[in-house]
């Protein structure tokens, strides 16, 4: 290769080849029998690296991850892979990518590779396939996907290992062989039904589910749910069990010193006291190993079929008196699956009428996969009655299933209506208040790193009337604060389906990705959103200042986050019961 500075490296299994975006050079060795994969660190954009600038293709489907598509090149045996963008917001150029000729099939090697070798920029990864295109990711950013995907894999390996060992320790000491041999060979042959059947999802995705497997997709999510934590708690047993031995031992021996005598026999002092410690320490293992599983099935049986009604009153800056005391229903998150049948549904929607509310909202996860049928759900949703109508917003969960579009057009259907990236003005009593709806907003770019949400959302807003935002994701309320909404409606945490509460401290694993979990929040209105790339642009339409926005009687946006419905992963909830919000408004 040619001197100089390198931005690009590739490289490839057949045929191998190096790239150089910079100064547009290659060079290609042959290479390991397979298909063509390729690892690559580009900059976009440059004059060299003309892949930064092409056309998105058509024709995406999912591939490999959740947040990369693929597109075959009409005419051409080729794959290109480009950014998704939501309806009504336009494509950047930067983040577009199309099919590139392959390598020349000859050997061009130069002495320069090693240059090439010292990646400048190894902030961004490229992942190219042979005969096209490429995708860029975040290097941290996948990197940390890979190290909980392997995270995961070996928890759930040692945590099958472990049981698999604890029923053959069990079962050695049956007398009757045949006894002993049927439950090993039953307990086998269930764990490999719900292995085979965590692989089917894995390999080929909730489409490959028929309705007859819907009872295994069950136990296998219960399985694994009991299994990773009961394993963990019998360990945290343990490690404190192996502490106190080591605490016990090191005390012992720190008196034996200081006395300066005989030993007193230490291994026989610890011999009295360990029936008391053993027995404590084998019944604390066994409360421990079953206290998941016990949950798991509390939580599945009974507290995810408990619906609850909570009636919050927000109160709103501006609100006409008109609007004071209307009501609205909002369903979050139904997951129509395995999980949840239409009869679970159907007595949800039934609850929902019988609240009286002027305007019913539905804020998105219809379903849960491909395999679901969303034209079922909205059968069901459709059953709700309200004044005002029937409104709903896109989840992500409709994004996986690629089922955007059909939703929108079902809601249409049934004479509702789907918002996205689309306001309505509804009149109320003689007022009128902005009704806006987004698609499922993503916060991050494809390459891994942070975007603004609610793109294109700001010429939506109105600044003469009250504006409620409907966005399956609560993590847009910083944005959507600065931008003046007054009230979002939000879903997607399922306020964590699980929660403990430790000395006035609730743990949920939603805390991983929002701090937004569930319930009603407030900030200022106006107020510059944090980690947002744009906070800074301040709209020219802000009517408050910054010292009236540190004032206790600033004018505050509020967001109301429901927990949902239906359930992800495993089927079950602990602490946080579904629920069907009745949200009423009130003149701040």
């Amino acid at each position: 290769m040619s001197s100089g500075k390198s931005s690009a490296i590739a490289t490839s299994f057949l045929p191998i080849s190096f790239h150089c975006s910079s100064t547009s050079a290659e060079g290609l060795c042959g290479g390991l029998g397979g298909s063509f994969f390729a690892a690559s660190c580009a900059s976009t954009g440059s004059a060299a690296n003309t892949m930064a600038n092409a056309n998105p293709a058509p024709h995406l489907s999912v591939f490999m991850f959740s947040f990369l598509r693929y597109a075959p090149q009409p005419g051409r045996g080729g794959l290109s892979f480009r950014r998704t963008t939501l309806p009504g917001v336009s494509p950047q150029p930067a983040f577009a990518w199309s099919a590139v000729p392959g390598p020349p099939r000859e050997f061009i090697l130069r002495s320069k590779i090693a240059a090439v070798m010292q990646i400048s920029k190894p902030r961004v990864l490229n992942l190219y396939l042979r005969l096209g295109g490429a995708i860029t990711v975040n290097w941290g950013f996948l990197l940390l996907r890979i190290a909980i995907a392997l995270g995961i894999l070996i928890l759930l390996h040692l945590s099958q290992r472990f049981w698999y060992r604890a029923l053959w320790r069990v079962t050695s000491h049956w007398g009757r062989g045949l006894l002993r041999v049927g439950v090993r060979l039953t307990y086998i042959a269930l764990l490999l039904l719900v292995v085979v059947t965590m692989a089917q999802g894995l390999v080929f995705g909730r489409g490959a589910f028929t309705r007859q497997s819907s009872i295994m997709t069950v136990v296998t999510g219960l399985w694994f749910f009991c299994a990773i934590f009961a394993y963990l708690a019998v360990k945290t047993v343990h490690g404190l069990e192996r502490l106190w031995r080591w605490l016990r031992a090191a005390i012992a021996k720190k008196t034996v010193t200081r006395q300066s005598t005989a030993p007193s026999n230490p291994a026989h002092a610890e011999t009295v006291a360990d029936p008391g410690r053993r027995y404590f320490f084998r019944a604390a293992t066994a409360a421990a190993g079953a206290a998941p599983f016990l949950g798991a099935m509390y939580g599945f049986a009974a507290e995810r079929l408990n619906y609850q009604v909570r009636r919050v009153e927000i109160p709103l800056p501006n609100l006409p008196s008109a609007l004071d005391g209307m009501r609205i229903v909002q369903i979050s998150d139904i997951h129509l699956s395995s999980y949840m049948s239409r009869t679970q549904v159907r007595r949800a929607v039934d609850m929902a009428n019988n609240l009286g509310a002027d305007l019913a909202v539905v804020t998105g996860d219809l379903i849960t996969g491909s395999g679901d049928s969303i034209a079922d759900c909205v059968d069901e949703i459709r059953r709700l009655h309200a004044p005002l109508g029937i409104w709903g917003c896109n989840g992500n969960h409709e994004i996986y299933a690629r089922a955007e579009d059909e939703a929108a057009y079902l809601y249409a259907q049934a004479g509702m209506k789907l918002l996205r990236h689309e306001n309505a003005q509804i009149t109320f009593k003689g007022a009128s208040f902005n009704l806006l709806g987004v698609d499922y907003q993503r916060e991050r770019t494809p390459r891994g790193q942070r975007q603004q949400t609610l793109a294109g959302v700001a010429p939506l807003v109105r600044r003469d009337m009250p504006n409620i935002l409907l966005s399956h994701n609560p993590n847009t309320f910083n944005r959507a604060a600065e931008l003046g909404i007054e009230l979002s409606l939000a879903g997607h945490t399922h306020g964590g389906q699980i929660q403990v509460e430790i000395l006035d401290h609730r743990l949920s694993p939603a805390r991983f990705i929002t701090d937004y979990i569930a319930g009603l929040y407030q900030r200022p209105l106006f107020a510059p959103a944090p980690n947002e790339r744009a906070a800074s642009n301040a709209s020219a339409a802000r009517a408050f200042s910054s010292a009236l926005l540190a004032s206790p009687s600033s004018p505050m946006a509020h967001m109301y986050v429901n927990r949902g419905l239906g359930t992800v992963g495993a089927p079950i909830r602990l602490g946080v019961p579904p629920e069907i919000s009745l949200i009423v408004l009130r003149r701040a």
